[in-house]
């Protein structure tokens, strides 16, 4: 099985090559992005299967969110931010988020989250 493909989408440019280092680390290479202009561009060209968004840095809601899902189903959804809530965002945390991750990054946490996508998201594995 190969390895998910992944993007990394964060306004703060240092902190998304960041956790794109610590994922390369864990054999999980990430593309950085850096506005959800990127990720629409960086999907016309290559499939990924999961998308990490820093909501600190980037604006998202729920219609970003229930559009991403509708045009690409098999994309997985993680999210990370320092705060505990985020108004707003019910929809999307109940039905198109997998998970969401405390700032700063737990990278065994990550791992730990990606590990588990990979081993049971059927829609993420590939031969």
């Amino acid at each position: 099985m190969k390895r998910l493909t992944l993007v990394v989408i964060d306004a703060d440019k240092t902190q998304c090559q960041d956790v794109c280092a610590w994922l390369k680390q864990f054999n999980y290479p990430a593309a950085p992005l850096y506005s959800l202009d990127d990720l629409k561009e960086y999907l016309r060209r290559d499939p990924i299967k999961v998308v990490l968004v820093d909501l600190d840095t980037v604006a998202v809601d729920n219609n970003f969110f229930r559009a991403l899902k509708k045009q690409h189903p098999e994309i997985c959804v993680l999210v990370f931010s320092s705060l505990p809530y985020h108004p707003g965002l019910e929809e999307a945390m109940g039905s198109y988020i997998y998970a969401c991750l405390a700032k700063p990054l737990d990278t065994e946490e990550l791992v730990y989250w990606l590990k588990s996508l990979s081993e049971n998201q059927p829609n993420l594995q590939e031969v």
